[in-house]
């Protein structure tokens, strides 16, 4: 059973030490998408709401362990005192002697950030050392990055072997709408797939052998199998070291009877540029210096029909190079297929990229069943494996 925030008796006056995903966008004017920081909130407001001092953890970006300037916090804590509408203290580290006197001076209510939490090697190292350190500023810890809960860092996993450990709402939310995607689900059920790389999807393929009805692949990773299947793909972007990986997955398919559906044409252009002049090809037409850049017409209206007749639908990756408005029409088709379902159908989204097309497309979350805020996390929670910062809050 996961050990959650209701299962704490008594906030008040307690040190939280709260890991977070604020691993947000940011520029000159500030942070420029906090969805990852609004979903956080209630998790925050509960804590403050109970009288407890919180100190939050995160990281941004991949400093590898050394202090970048721009990837310290500073506009992150700006943003959060917005939202929240109170104070914000930002500390300028996570451990040594410094944060230990500026936490045990809070009081009940206030909430500190520390730096950026991957400003030292040791915590992807988990090194138990660092952990010690981080672990000297709370009495609770509670973890509300679904996004990192596969990785076994210091500020996930390790933190939560030396205190009372929690989940917050959001991960607690996660789970429970993702968890029913493992077993118990509304058939037909459909998997669409898409993004770049074959390694990131080969556990959630395989997971998904004999349990889904269809499983739709678009994007560049489409091109990988295309490839595999002895097409011409032009000088489209696939991975020819993963050739014979997708040649295996799709002879496994096969002797699972699982249906597979490829594209079979595709929009190609010669650049990558928003005034790219495409053609709509069958695959049989591509060669030279085409690149594969969506789907096409027929295979966009072939998905969308599957999706259509479908009762439960996830979807992880783009169909396209959805960036640029010549290439974003198979993304789009799914996106909007896929909110017109809700009430009829489960639909579930998730990955980075995928919910970045669905602001570009202007469609809210509330449109879909579940949009999780999980990339790797959500496919390796979909490819059945234990996550660290999960397991770790089990009791």
């Amino acid at each position: 059973m996961l050990r959650t925030l209701k299962h704490i008796k008594n906030l008040k006056g307690k040190r939280v030490l709260l890991r977070v995903d604020f691993n947000v966008p940011i520029d000159k004017r500030g942070v420029t998408d906090d969805t990852r920081i609004r979903e956080t909130l209630p998790t925050i407001k509960f804590l403050l709401r109970k009288k407890a001092k919180v100190i939050v953890m995160t990281h941004l970006g991949r400093p590898e362990g050394h202090v970048v300037d721009s990837l310290k916090l500073d506009a992150v804590a700006a943003c959060l005192k917005k939202l929240l509408g109170k104070k914000v203290e930002k500390l300028h580290n996570c451990v040594g002697k410094a944060v230990e006197a500026a936490v045990k001076k809070m009081k009940e209510g206030e909430i500190f950030l520390l730096e950026n939490i991957r400003f030292h090697p040791e915590e992807e190292a988990c090194d138990p050392k660092f952990v010690k350190a981080l672990a000297k500023l709370g009495d609770i810890f509670v973890n509300d990055a679904f996004a990192a809960c596969h990785r076994k860092h210091a500020s996930v996993y390790g933190v939560a072997k030396h205190l009372p450990a929690y989940a917050g709402f959001l991960v607690e939310r996660e789970i429970k709408f993702l968890t029913p995607l493992l077993s118990k689900f509304a058939k037909p059920l459909t998997l669409v797939v898409g993004g770049a790389k074959v390694d990131t999807k080969i556990g959630l393929l395989k997971n998904f052998f004999g349990k889904a009805d269809y499983i739709l692949i678009g994007g560049a990773l489409a091109n990988t199998f295309l490839a595999a299947e002895g097409f011409d793909i032009g000088k489209s972007l696939f991975e020819p070291n993963k050739l014979e990986t997708a040649r295996e997955l799709l002879m496994l398919a096969e002797k699972r009877g699982q249906h597979i559906v490829l594209p079979h044409d595709a929009i190609v252009a010669d650049e990558v540029t928003e005034y790219a002049k495409t053609l709509d090809l069958p695959l049989e037409d591509i060669e030279g210096n085409m690149k594969i850049l969506d789907v096409g017409s027929k295979t966009r209206g072939h998905f969308t029909d599957i999706i259509k007749a479908s009762k439960t639908v996830i979807w992880n990756g783009p169909m396209g190079l959805y960036e640029f408005t010549p290439f974003a029409s198979g993304t789009k088709a799914v996106a909007q297929t896929l909110a017109g379902l809700k009430g009829k159908t489960k639909t579930y989204v998730g990955g980075g990229d995928t919910i970045d097309a669905l602001k570009r497309c202007n469609i809210q979350p509330k449109k879909f069943t579940f949009v999780s805020t999980g990339g790797g996390a959500m496919l390796e929670f979909l490819e059945g494996k234990k996550l660290p910062g999960i397991e770790v809050l089990m009791r």
